[in-house]
């Protein structure tokens, strides 16, 4: 078996959850801080699932960029004001791209070995409110020192692997022979279906209104929408896209990669709830699904996109399973080059792939990402009586993680 760190959940649930938006950068959501966008899935998560949310023994976060001045307490904050008990404690997850997934892991781990019986999972991420830093100023500025960067932008280049993360698509995109035209091609149908999709996708959104957030000895915080905003209820970048206006784009790498056929920058939020099956019974809920395994696995930083190909493997490794077995599966739409190179890496059928869109169509909020992979997951395997189901992602720096799930009410 290949290396990486992989778990098998005994006994772990999906029970449901929610997300808000994905929303374009600098759009209508650009204003608000990461933790409250995450306060609103985890409430409506909350709601949605019919918990009660005193019985939360722990919250899993998962964000990026230190978009709020309290961006330290972005777990505890998002588990108290979504009605956690104070003496639940929390904490936050990283793994880039792949938090999402690792969060959900996480609690799973935590509800399978017995040590809370019910976990909130979420992620969160703005990207709009990304800095503009500068790391080396505390002892002051020295003449023609000065220099401020956009943290977006250089957080997107890896200097282990001297590449920035569209390099690492082009450099796939090579290796596996992919060209723009099959890039666009790709990216063309991921709007199509994401399109077609609208509907489904709906059951997952949460409308974002003006509102405040309140909870037992804690200061009032929470959304204030720009003037003229009375709700933000759909996915912003959703668009028809068709090959022709695609394949028109300038190249944003130097090769096949532009900004119609990568991953669109969003901000939005995502939350689950992870519960055992005495939870569930005792309280009488129906989980949306079961969660198997998990893992994450380790790739060359400059290819780091093939990372979702040997997680899947790892995950199936992990479970005694075959990709055969596995009806739906969800990739990270970082690059289209890059899923496709996984495409070709695993002999995939694109047929049970990223069905209702990804990321090129939907968007790619960092921390937020694998909430909303593995829960539209759940509810596309829940609706196609389909069994089983991956979501996975690829990771800056060089790592891939996979989760697989299971339809409870599958035949």
């Amino acid at each position: 078996m290949s290396k990486g760190l992989r778990l098998n959940f005994d006994d772990a649930w999906l029970l449901g959850g929610a997300r808000t938006p994905f929303v374009d950068y600098r759009g209508a959501l650009s204003d608000i801080s990461p933790i409250d966008l995450g306060i609103k899935a985890a409430r409506a998560a909350i709601e949605r699932t019919g918990v009660k949310p005193g019985d939360i023994e722990t919250t899993v976060a998962g964000s990026m960029a230190q978009a709020s001045f309290d961006a330290y307490m972005t777990p505890r904050h998002i588990g108290l004001y979504a009605g956690a008990p104070q003496d639940a404690p929390a904490h936050l997850v990283q793994r880039i791209c792949g938090t999402g997934l690792e969060v959900i892991a996480q609690a799973a781990d935590a509800v399978s070995l017995g040590r809370a019986s019910l976990a909130l999972a979420a992620g969160t991420e703005s990207m709009s409110r990304n800095p503009i830093a500068a790391y080396t100023h505390r002892n002051g500025f020295s003449m023609g020192k000065v220099e401020f960067k956009d943290f977006l932008w250089e957080a997107l280049y890896d200097p282990a692997g001297c590449v920035t993360m569209g390099d690492t698509a082009e450099n796939l995109a090579r290796q596996y022979g992919i060209d723009r035209e099959r890039v666009d091609r790709y990216a063309a149908r991921s709007f199509e279906r994401a399109i077609a999709a609208s509907e489904v996708l709906a059951e997952e959104i949460v409308p974002v209104v003006s509102e405040t957030f309140e909870a037992e000895n804690l200061d009032k915080r929470g959304i204030k929408l720009p003037r003229g905003v009375e709700s933000v209820d759909v996915d912003s970048h959703i668009r028809p896209s068709p090959h022709e206006v695609l394949a028109k784009l300038r190249p944003a790498f130097g090769g096949v990669q532009t900004g119609g056929n990568s991953s669109a920058i969003v901000d939005g939020a995502g939350a689950v709830l992870v519960a055992s099956s005495a939870y569930a019974k005792a309280n009488g809920l129906t989980p949306k699904a079961r969660i198997l395994a998990s893992a994450a696995i380790g790739v060359p930083p400059q290819i780091m996109g093939i990372g979702p190909a040997p997680a899947i493997r790892a995950v199936l490794e992990t479970a005694g399973m075959s990709l055969s077995q596995i009806a739906r599966i969800e990739i990270n739409e970082a690059f289209g080059a890059q899923v496709l190179a996984c495409v070709e890496e695993l002999g995939l059928d694109e047929a049970r792939l990223n069905v209702n869109g990804g990321a090129i169509a939907i968007g790619h909020p960092l921390g937020a990402t694998g909430i909303r992979l593995a829960l539209s997951l759940a509810l596309e395997l829940a609706r196609s009586g389909e069994r089983y189901g991956i979501a996975s992602a690829c990771i800056g720096g060089g790592q891939g993680i996979a989760l697989l799930i299971e339809n409870p009410e599958a035949n």
